[in-house]
């Protein structure tokens, strides 16, 4: 079945390539137990189809756009109560799903970093995310620390999830054809279930060492009000990208103990 295609929406971009297409819904590898499948903006399809012959998933997709919520009903009876026409953004997931589920899509470009960021939230019930993204953001999410792509994305996800950078896809597979290039990528929930500091205070902490990259940590984080001696420590000659997950939840306990 070759999916028709809707106009763009919210930035989205439509594949029509339907071996890339199931190509990614391969990718999941659903940890044993794990059947709840969520398809964040179907489209028509293209990736549903993939997901719903399988009955090895309990797929749900949700999506903003009318039409292609009509055209999925339509089309996929098999998923009847379970095309949800709202904003992935403001779904309450913990509501939707009361147990582990996996999240999957051809990701609008313009709202990937809050889907991202959604995912973090509700990490404790989601153990796999397979997600097609603009190839800048995949390389970005992707990057090891003491790559100039490395950045606050990279801390916060790399702290819950390992992140596999899985293949480009090139622009002429899309309708419209985007203006560059696209990614998919796999995030895998680690074994961390609580940071061995404040979690707040470990998201500011990245945040503002890479609030200004070209600075060392002792002028990122002069607004933390550390005294004087424990800025000289080799640490704050540092700039934020050379810092591993790690390195942050040091930096971040030692704030806890001296910041003012």
């Amino acid at each position: 079945m070759k999916p028709v295609q809707p106009k763009k929406h919210l930035g989205q971009h439509f594949l029509t390539d339907l071996n890339i297409a199931q190509k990614i819904v391969e990718a999941l590898q659903l940890p044993k137990g794990v059947r709840e499948v969520l398809e964040v903006g179907p489209g028509m399809g293209v990736l549903t189809q993939y997901l719903a012959q399988n009955p090895a998933y309990k797929t749900t997709v949700v999506d903003i756009d009318r039409e292609s919520i009509a055209w999925l009903n339509e089309h996929f009876p098999q998923l009847e109560g379970r095309v949800l026409f709202a904003d992935f953004l403001k779904t309450d997931l913990k509501t939707l799903f009361t147990g582990p589920f996996a999240i999957i899509g051809n990701f609008p470009y313009n709202i990937s970093s809050q889907i991202f960021f959604k995912v973090l939230e509700h990490r404790d019930q989601v153990p796999e995310v397979v997600g097609m993204i603009q190839k800048e953001v995949a390389e970005r999410i992707a990057a090891p620390h003491g790559s100039k792509t490395y950045g606050i994305m990279s801390v916060l996800l790399q702290a819950f999830y390992s992140i596999e950078y899985l293949f480009t896809v090139h622009e002429h597979v899309f309708n419209p054809p985007p203006k560059v290039k696209s990614a998919v990528v796999r995030l895998t929930r680690n074994e961390v279930t609580q940071l061995p500091c404040d979690e707040k205070l470990f998201f500011s902490v990245v945040k503002t060492s890479f609030g200004t990259r070209r600075k060392t940590l002792r002028n990122c984080l002069k607004p933390f009000g550390l005294p004087a001696e424990v800025t000289q420590q080799p640490v704050f000659d540092k700039r934020a990208e050379q810092l591993s997950v790690e390195d942050f939840i040091h930096l971040t306990l030692l704030i806890q103990q001296h910041a003012v």
